[in-house]
């Protein structure tokens, strides 16, 4: 089974297109139009494929574009030709930029990903070290009850060219959510499907924990919102934004 985001990074917008990248763009201005001072340099960790990032780019800000998975980040590359995006191929945990930006984002549950405390951890800590002081962090989770409710579930995505079915599992004991995905991808010039197989895995955080890592890797006025929302989560949201200030 091969690692996460090989094979899927391939096909991954075409899977996705119910996604409303706009919408998500939109959110992040709202909070940083928030800010008492202006936005300019932006750091996307788990940007994926960039759909995001060429947004936020088409808007002006300067981009700095960070993934672990080399396959997504060649996608990205091509998709934001032109606009001056640096990509950087990083662990959250071992971040390193080449100067201060003034927000760093990670959307669609790119946080979930890091499955162990320690590293997210130290994730946190080097977001707090990249940020120009009064910068903003935000992010956002698939909440446990979410991840717990995908337990047993089986899903299926397709297009013409290609299938994806995928289970999902729930570890109460290690609080992971494990999705094993068979892929399968027609060849426009042989007309016969290959099939990849990946396995992804996201663990359950809670906000209570999120928030003490977030204040011990030195961040102040941490806040929760609901899915794309300026107001707090409601009972049983399944995605949670958190949104985090370093000091001046």
């Amino acid at each position: 089974m091969t690692d996460a985001y090989t094979v899927l990074a391939r096909c991954y917008d075409r899977l996705t297109g119910d996604v409303e990248y706009e919408k998500w763009a939109d959110y992040l201005e709202r909070h940083f139009r928030k800010l008492k001072r202006p936005v300019r340099s932006v750091v996307e960790l788990g940007c994926g494929t960039g759909s995001l990032t060429r947004l936020l780019a088409e808007r002006g800000y300067r981009m700095t574009a960070v993934d672990l998975s080399p396959d997504m980040l060649a996608v990205a590359d091509q998709k934001c030709g032109g606009l001056g995006v640096l990509f950087l191929c990083q662990d959250m945990s071992r971040l390193a930029l080449l100067e201060p930006a003034d927000a760093v984002v990670s959307c669609l549950d790119s946080v979930n990903y890091v499955t162990d405390p320690k590293k997210l951890a130290e994730a946190f800590r080097r977001v707090h070290l990249f940020l120009t002081p009064g910068g903003l962090f935000l992010f956002d989770i698939n909440s446990p009850e979410k991840l717990e409710g995908l337990d047993g579930q089986v899903f299926l995505d397709e297009t013409e060219d290609t299938y994806c079915v995928w289970r999902a599992e729930f570890s109460k004991r290690s609080r992971i959510c494990s999705y094993f995905m068979d892929i399968f991808r027609l060849d426009p010039a042989t007309g016969q499907w290959a099939r990849g197989e990946e396995l992804h895995r996201e663990r359950a955080c809670t906000v209570p924990e999120l928030t003490g890592l977030l204040e011990k890797a030195g961040f102040r006025d941490v806040r929760t919102w609901g899915e794309l929302k300026m107001r707090s989560p409601g009972p049983g949201e399944q995605r949670v934004f958190f949104t985090a200030r370093k000091d001046k």
